[in-house]
């Protein structure tokens, strides 16, 4: 079961990956080097005020979650890992 584990996580670490890919222009380069403890507000330029709408946007469709308003805080872009996690989370409710 572990194994089963292991591959949805890293599923839906690709899937975000896809995502932040698709919405900010990151190259391929940049995305290969996310790794959970990865900086991302304030660290990727890409990833402003404006990008953060777009963001939220495409990880709803593609992921098929709702993300509430009350979910949305600054420590949810801090790392790549509390991204992912976030996502994980909403992917489970």
């Amino acid at each position: 079961m572990s194994d089963n584990s292991n591959q949805n996580d890293n599923s839906m670490e690709n899937k975000v990956k896809s995502i932040l890919q698709d919405i900010l222009g990151l190259s391929q380069n940049q995305v290969d080097g996310l790794d959970y403890d990865s900086e991302l507000f304030g660290a990727i330029p890409e990833l402003d005020s404006m990008a953060v709408a777009g963001l939220l946007t495409e990880m709803e469709e593609s992921l098929d979650i709702i993300i509430d308003d009350d979910d949305v805080d600054a420590e949810l872009f801090e790392t790549f890992g509390t991204l992912v996690s976030f996502a994980k989370a909403k992917a489970n409710e």
